[in-house]
Parts: C-alpha cells; sequence; structure tokens
C-alpha cells in the first residue's frame, strides 16, 4: 500500500511538471502563429508548429503516465510500466514527423528563393516571438529536467528534451530572422535556412528518443556496466558464487532481473531460500523496491 502511495506521489509530480510545460506551450504556440503569419516568416511559422508537436506531447505524458501508474493486476503481471516506454516513442515519432515538415518547407522556399522568387522579409515581432521562446522554453527544460531525474521518468526527460530542441530551434529562428530583416532583402532566404537546421536539429533528437524507447519495447538489455554491478552485488552476499544467466531489461522506470546463482548443494531448502532472498534484498535495496528480481539457485559441484 506504501508503494502504491509513492507511485500516486509520483505521478502527481509527473503531472504537475507536465502542466507547467503545457501551459507555456499554448502560451508560446498562440503567440508564434499571430507572429509568424502577421511577421511573414516561415521560420516562425515552423516553430510555432514545433510547440504545438509539444503541447500534444504534454496530453500524451499525462494520459501513459496515468496508465504506467496503474497496480499490477491479472492481465499485466510486471505492470504498466511499459506504458511510459510507449509515450516516449509516440514522442519521438511525433517529434520526427514535425521535423521532416520544417525540413520539407524550408527546402521549398530555398528552392523557389534560388528560382528567382524574392521572399518576404519578416517582421520584428517574428524576432520577438523568437527570443522570448527561447527564455521560457530553456527555462522549462531545465525544471523538467530535474524532474525527470529526481522522479526517474523516461517520459518527463523525453519531454524535457522536447522543450530543449524548442528553445534550440527557437534560437535558430531568431538568428534567421534577425539576418533577414538587418541584412537587407538579398538575406530574406535565411529565414528559411533556419527553419531547415532548425528541422535537422529536431531529426537528430528524435533519433535519439526512438532509439532508446523502441529498444526498451524490443526488450532491450540494461547497458553492460550496470549488468556487471548486478553480478558484482549478487557475488557479493556470503555463500553465494558464480552468478551467471543473467537477462534483464527495463520495466518503464523499473529495472527486471533474472540471474541463476551457486551454492552449497549440502544446505537446506530453507537456508537456500534464505540466501537468494538475501541477493534479491541487497538489488531491491541498489535499484529499488519495484525491481523485478528472480533468482534462481543451483548447487556447485565439489
Amino acid at each position: 500500500m506504501c508503494i502504491f502511495a509513492g507511485d500516486m506521489e509520483r505521478n502527481k509530480e509527473i503531472y504537475k511538471v507536465t502542466l507547467v510545460g503545457g501551459v507555456v506551450n499554448v502560451i508560446l504556440l498562440l503567440f508564434k502563429f499571430v507572429a509568424g503569419i502577421l511577421g511573414h516568416s516561415a521560420a516562425m511559422v515552423a516553430d510555432a508548429v514545433h510547440s504545438l508537436s509539444d503541447f500534444v506531447t504534454d496530453v500524451i505524458v499525462i494520459v501513459f503516465v496515468h496508465i504506467s501508474g496503474k497496480p499490477k493486476d491479472k492481465s499485466h503481471d510486471y505492470g504498466h510500466g511499459k506504458y511510459e516506454t510507449l509515450a516516449m516513442t509516440i514522442i519521438g515519432v511525433a517529434l520526427l514527423a514535425v521535423a521532416i515538415g520544417i525540413v520539407y518547407g524550408g527546402v521549398t522556399k530555398i528552392i523557389n528563393w534560388l528560382n528567382g522568387e524574392e521572399l518576404q522579409a519578416p517582421g520584428m515581432l517574428a524576432l520577438w516571438a523568437a527570443l522570448l521562446s527561447v527564455v521560457l522554453k530553456e527555462g522549462v527544460y531545465r525544471y523538467s529536467m530535474i524532474e525527470a531525474r529526481k522522479l526517474q521518468s523516461q517520459a518527463v526527460e523525453a519531454n524535457a528534451w522536447h522543450h530543449r530542441s524548442d528553445a534550440l530551434s527557437s534560437v535558430g529562428t531568431a538568428i534567421g530572422i534577425g539576418g533577414a530583416i538587418f541584412l537587407g532583402q538579398r538575406w530574406t532566404v535565411l529565414d528559411p535556412v533556419a527553419s531547415v537546421i532548425v528541422g535537422l536539429f529536431i531529426v537528430k533528437v528524435a533519433i535519439f528518443l526512438l532509439r532508446d524507447g523502441i529498444g526498451d519495447l524490443m526488450e532491450q538489455s540494461l547497458p553492460d556496466e550496470v549488468e556487471a554491478e548486478i553480478l558484482q552485488l549478487a557475488a557479493s552476499v556470503d555463500g553465494v558464487c558464480n552468478p551467471h544467466s543473467l537477462c534483464t531489461r527495463r520495466i518503464g522506470n523499473h529495472y527486471a532481473i533474472e540471474l541463476h546463482i551457486l551454492m552449497d548443494g549440502n544446505i537446506t531448502l530453507c537456508e537456500a531460500h534464505d540466501k537468494a532472498s538475501e541477493v534479491e534484498d541487497l538489488l531491491r535495496q541498489h535499484y529499488g523496491n519495484e525491481t523485478h528480481i528472480a533468482v534462481h539457485v543451483e548447487p556447485k559441484e565439489d
């Protein structure tokens, strides 16, 4: 019951962090769309679409974290933690789709410019919108990342990187818009150039999120250094030797660990059980009470 209460408290904190980001995203996406349209800036419109995707992912995080926080049931013996990983993967897909659209739109405008089409210089409103976005989104990124590490939440961390990508995209947008405004008509192409650079950066962030999310959904093992630490901890229990056949994976923000250990074949079943329980307790102390652990005991040959 205490563990469930802890999960509820964790989910409330995740909702709080996500809600803060959501409010900022709504304010920015409205301001950016107005500034991009009135300021005739392709880069700012692209940035507004990025903020819209941020808002959508905020909603995804709230929905999926609520599901992942549910306790184990008859249909989910290992809990619902994978839903949080699924949320991170969906965020990566959404981010990649947005990035491709931004790059395509920017490249189209550049090609038109090369073919002699005159691009309209963006207005100052678009530049102010970009600068405001940089300040607000960087602040939300730092706040979200601190909370993500404290709460050990993949979804919040993915969303934090989404905020950072928006902040950095706004830096590129501000440079492009500023150059197009202050360097004269010949440099109006800097606006779509900035949108392409922003899009390529977002592609990179999306690929990293998809790599981690899909890896966990496909039961990717924990990093080598974590597996080595698990074997070392198991072997440190007195009477236990040669931990082997280690299998690991992530279930949301928790670990799942299965391993075999050798013990003296002449001890009683109760003694063997107590030693196996000691290994489990040690691993849970190190990796959290929600860690799934299965220890198989084998007799040690003389």
